[in-house]
């Protein structure tokens, strides 16, 4: 796991007024006991939250049907196996697509709980620039940083996980399964990359579940579930 992760919540909750936002541009640099933030409380409850939103999404994705029982991020067959999954499911061979997209949900289900250290790490590089940007940016904020510092590398890092995944719950084997009986009664053959689109759906879905929980946290003042948190995101009600 443009991939999780909530961490935002601070810009959206700060930010819904330019007053509020201004009294904490001016507390920029200045001791947190003289009424106002300084930059280490900023970049602080920005990386905890972040944390926060990237463990959440993590424990949520890999739970057993995380991603096979939620409609909006379920991995189904790419776009251009469609025609293989019509064509199967009318010779009699449903039963077999539906082992196929089991078992790559359930790949992505086994990776993701490896998504949150990857992100936490990202996040500890985060500079006051960077804290800043995000403060000051829309709802997704949090989010849409994470997607561009950390797509790459998380790409890199999560795709062996996902080959391993793959191997593990057998959707190889079920992938190939499915294309080896396609291509016997088809003319062009079809020998899709599995290990990389299931990576990108999967970190789709994770940075999909960081969006939903960077909202949580800019609008939910329950959702603050540690004091930093609690600090940064309570100045605009205290203010």
């Amino acid at each position: 796991m443009k991939k999780i992760i909530c961490a935002i919540v601070c810009s959206a909750v700060l930010l819904t007024s330019c007053e509020s936002t201004q009294q904490i541009l001016n507390g920029m640099g200045q001791p947190a006991g003289n009424g106002g933030l300084s930059n280490a409380d900023i970049v602080s409850g920005l990386k905890e939250a972040l944390a926060v939103g990237a463990q959440n999404s993590a424990n949520r994705l890999s739970a057993l049907d995380g991603f096979f029982k939620d409609a909006a991020i379920k991995i189904l067959l790419p776009a251009e196996a469609q025609k293989v999954e019509s064509t199967l499911r009318n010779i009699g061979l449903g039963s077999l697509v539906d082992k196929a997209i089991l078992s790559v949900n359930r790949a992505a289900e086994d990776a993701a709980s490896s998504a949150a250290p990857i992100f936490v790490n990202a996040v500890k590089t985060m500079s006051i620039q960077d804290a800043l940007g995000i403060l000051k940016g829309g709802d997704f904020a949090a989010t849409s940083y994470l997607k561009s510092k950390t797509t790459a590398a998380l790409t890199e890092a999560f795709r062996p996980v996902i080959e391993n995944s793959l191997s593990k719950v057998g959707a190889t084997k079920y992938w190939g399964d499915v294309f080896n009986a396609y291509n016997k009664v088809a003319t062009n053959k079809i020998n899709p990359d599995l290990s990389a689109y299931v990576t990108g759906k999967a970190l789709e879905g994770i940075f999909y579940e960081v969006g939903l929980e960077e909202q949580k946290i800019r609008k939910d003042p329950v959702a603050r579930t540690t004091e930093i948190l609690k600090k940064v995101f309570g100045s605009k009600e205290a203010s």
